[in-house]
């Protein structure tokens, strides 16, 4: 009697321990379930807003084969107006000077106009690079003798042109290129690889323990 009355004892306290251990994992599976599902979740925000940017700049550029530029002309022509911000509905103007640099891509004779990068060419369809407006004018007149300087010590730069000669001006830089793209689309991937891999080995434990269990009742 006293054997069967700790058997029967010690299958109470081993079915009351699993249960306890059940209770005690399933918020914590529910919690890293919900943490799962919020990282894909917001690594496919991230892939969202980056098409719309990013990836939607890198595939509209035009300027996607690199090449060999000759320093053929690099002239200060004018002075060009920009405004600045000096307070609330405060705007003054300021001037910097507008260097026009002209190029030879790949040696094949083609003259192109330099631009710094793509926001320039938008912004400006003579200047190879517009600083930001600020009252010191003499800062940004230094900043573009710097550039000059550099171009006229370094007459062989890489640059960026359109292949199908839509566009006559050729980029020193790209805003968008192959690394930027690739930087922009790790972190979201990594959110999302990690994200799937919880959602993942909760899975897998869950049906590891219920393996457990099935083969504890074949057993007994």
């Amino acid at each position: 009697m006293f054997f069967v009355a700790g058997a029967k004892n010690s299958a109470g306290v081993d079915l009351l321990d699993k249960k306890k251990t059940v209770t005690a994992l399933k918020p914590g599976e529910d919690r890293a379930i919900l943490l799962g599902l919020g990282m894909i979740l917001s690594s496919v925000m991230m892939y969202f807003v980056l098409g719309i940017t990013v990836l939607r700049a890198y595939a509209d550029s035009v300027w996607t084969e690199e090449g060999v530029c000759v320093v053929l002309n690099s002239t200060v022509t004018a002075d060009m107006n920009c405004s600045y911000n000096c307070g609330s509905d405060c705007w003054r103007v300021s001037k910097y000077p507008c260097l026009q640099v002209y190029v030879s891509v790949n040696n094949t004779g083609r003259v192109s106009r330099l631009s710094h990068n793509e926001e320039t060419q938008d912004a400006s369809s003579e200047c190879v690079y517009v600083p930001r407006c600020q009252k010191d004018s003499a800062a940004m007149h230094a900043v573009i003798m710097n550039i000059s300087d550099r171009l006229k010590v370094n007459q062989q730069v890489v640059c960026y042109y359109d292949p199908g000669e839509q566009q006559e001006a050729v980029l020193l830089t790209r805003l968008y290129d192959h690394g930027v793209v690739f930087h922009s689309l790790l972190w979201p991937s990594c959110m999302l690889t990690g994200g799937a891999l919880i959602i993942l080995m909760v899975k897998l434990t869950q049906y590891l323990s219920r393996l457990c269990e099935e083969i504890g009742k074949i057993k007994r």
